[in-house]
């Protein structure tokens, strides 16, 4: 996180993102620290960061591992000191008690980090280590 990002909260005061001068615009940047629009102007960017909030990181996620393989995740904290996911096979994070691997990409967010696109109840898994693509639920 740089320096002169500046903070944007809803108003209960839980962050949603920044806003960072580029130009003569500004730039909405989520919780993840990546960017949700091009320079617009800052009402534009308030408006963004609100839109969006914070429910889109409550679905399932997907990391892809140094080693090539793609594991779905749940993100369990976001600052901009770190970002940490919990390996999410079946749902597994979720189970009281469960103690799931974890992982922590770097702040912000790298592109290995993404949202699963979903297929109706299927999610799409890859295992480069077992040269397999299939269907997971």
């Amino acid at each position: 996180m740089d320096e002169d990002w500046i903070d944007h909260r809803r108003n209960d005061g839980e962050r949603v993102g920044w806003i960072r001068m580029i130009g003569d615009g500004f730039v909405a940047v989520d919780v993840l620290g990546r960017p949700i629009t091009e320079p617009v102007d800052w009402l534009q960017a308030e408006e963004a960061l609100d839109g969006r909030g914070l429910p889109f990181l409550a679905g399932p996620w997907l990391l892809r591992l140094p080693e090539g393989d793609e594991v779905r995740v749940r993100i369990v904290e976001v600052s901009p000191d770190r970002i940490r996911v919990a390996e999410d096979a079946m749902g597994a994070a979720s189970v009281v008690g469960a103690r799931p691997r974890e992982h922590t990409p770097p702040f912000p967010a790298p592109d290995t980090l993404r949202p699963v696109r979903e297929h109706g109840a299927r999610v799409l898994s890859v295992s480069k280590e077992h040269d397999v693509l299939g269907w997971a639920r």
